[in-house]
């Protein structure tokens, strides 16, 4: 079993303290307007991202390949009524170095089907597109 998340208010609207065993961060609701945190939803892309993102960049580190800049962008569809759940969601990989498109291809690949446990934990529930782009 993984270790456990608290999610604690901090005693004014909807501003929660979300704790790990790694680190913190402030959620909010989109109610509170000028407060500032994430939302869970964005939250929950910026995991897919991230997941993916770790997974991309150690695979073409170990082909050898010199990524000089890498960036994930994530952007989701979303229902229009509650729950308000991502009906799918969109990830693109920009790369800048002098890359073999052909080992991108393979590294986003392996992220997307064998790496990336919240990608898995989506995946089917939430159709999930990508793309990449490189720069030279």
């Amino acid at each position: 079993m993984s270790d456990p998340v608290t999610v604690t208010w901090k005693g004014e609207g909807l501003l929660f303290e979300g704790r790990t065993a790694s680190g913190s961060v402030d959620l909010v609701s989109g109610l509170d307007a000028g407060v500032e945190g994430v939302r869970p939803t964005e939250l929950l892309a910026v995991a897919l991202g991230g997941c993916t993102a770790m997974d991309v960049l150690s695979i073409l580190r170990k082909m050898r390949q010199p990524v000089e800049a890498f960036s994930v962008e994530v952007r989701g569809t979303r229902a229009e009524e509650h729950p308000k759940r991502y009906t799918s969601l969109e990830v693109v990989y920009r790369l800048r170095g002098d890359l073999d498109e052909a080992k991108v291809a393979r590294a986003v690949e392996l992220s997307e089907t064998r790496y990336c446990s919240v990608e898995a934990t989506l995946h089917p529930g939430v159709p999930i597109a990508s793309r990449f782009e490189i720069e030279r």
